[in-house]
């Protein structure tokens, strides 16, 4: 009697066990309203369901307000990402220059220039629709005059001076050339202050120009003596002003040939005599008429040479002095007027 009523007991108890298992999974099905993963885990005594949600998606960034300008450039409806890359494209735009007829693009960073963007974009996106935000840029001094530098050195020229030369017995003088220097203090402002301000327009840079020192309006009087002719022209630049009949040097002493010029000039000179064999004997003249210097003496760079009055006119035209260059008194006072110390001095053959 007693395992009979233990054995209906058992089988009592599981069938109650089976029925409350059977009972929470119809539950489970029969709900339309759960969504995730369902776990049933059996144990000796009941059935565990465990159910897991999926996260939630993040939210969208947030966006700069509408119209919002950073140095001109819009970023507004964009996020921070998208606005810094913006900005940082326009940033790195090679600033065109213009120099001497050539175009050039530097980049920002050859010229040191470094532009804070992110602190910009912060500004930007604390600030109300339609404001304009400034792009901090810093630029390095060094690194844009050592740039200016380098375009100096490549494009400065030098001027050019005239120059006097001989052509068929004439004097010829060859045009002068002005020069140019790049503006480098200029040059550095106007690349820093583009470079700060974020601009990209086209930037001419200015030169100085370099005068040269001789020009051929700076030449005055020039003596061409030709020798063999015994004749002395008078040009005022490349203009013949006046020609005078001379005397010159013997064949034994004669005038030599070449380019001097007039180094010194005396009125109514002392006479003295040259080292040389045929003056020895002789003594110092003073101003006076038998002077043989007559009254004016105009030096040049050939040692003891020089263009002077003669009181023995009649050698005028011939090979009859020691070197020197005789004039008629009166014809030397007046070519002494009209030249100076410096003015050139060609002798030739001719």
């Amino acid at each position: 009697m007693k395992r009979a009523a233990l054995s209906i007991f058992f089988v009592l108890g599981f069938l109650a066990a089976g029925g409350v298992s059977g009972a929470v999974v119809a539950a489970t099905v029969a709900s339309g309203t759960t969504t995730g993963v369902t776990t049933t885990v059996p144990s000796s005594t009941a059935t565990t369901t465990v159910t897991t949600q999926p996260p939630p998606p993040p939210p969208p960034p947030p966006r700069i307000a509408s119209r919002v300008r950073i140095a001109g450039i819009l970023v507004g409806g964009m996020d921070a990402t998208a606005a810094e890359g913006a900005v940082r494209e326009s940033h790195a735009r090679p600033l065109p220059l213009l120099v001497a007829g050539r175009r050039l693009a530097p980049r920002p960073e050859r010229l040191g220039a470094i532009a804070y963007v992110r602190a910009a974009v912060r500004r930007a996106g604390a600030a109300g629709a339609g404001a304009e935000v400034p792009l901090l840029v810093r630029v390095r001094g060094d690194r844009v005059r050592s740039y200016v530098a380098s375009l100096a050195k490549r494009f400065d020229r030098n001027a050019v001076d005239s120059r006097l030369a001989l052509r068929n017995l004439r004097p010829w003088i060859g045009k002068e050339v002005t020069g140019r220097s790049l503006d480098r203090p200029g040059s550095v402002a106007a690349i820093v202050r583009s470079l700060v301000q974020s601009k990209r327009n086209s930037l001419r840079l200015r030169f100085k120009a370099v005068q040269p020192a001789v020009s051929r309006a700076s030449f005055g009087a020039i003596v061409v003596i030709r020798r063999g002719s015994n004749q002395l022209f008078l040009y005022r630049g490349m203009r013949l002003t006046r020609a005078f009949g001379v005397a010159t040097g013997q064949s034994a002493y004669p005038t030599p040939l070449g380019s001097f010029r007039i180094v010194v000039k005396w009125r109514n000179p002392w006479w003295y005599p040259p080292p040389s064999d045929w003056a020895k004997d002789e003594k110092p003249i003073p101003p006076g008429p038998g002077n043989p210097l007559g009254t004016r003496w105009m030096g040049l760079t050939a040692p003891l040479v020089g263009i002077h009055g003669t009181p023995d006119a009649a050698s005028i035209g011939y090979s009859a002095s020691h070197g020197c260059i005789r004039m008629r008194i009166s014809e030397a006072e007046w070519l002494f007027e009209h030249v100076d110390v410096g003015t050139p001095v060609f002798i030739v053959a001719a």
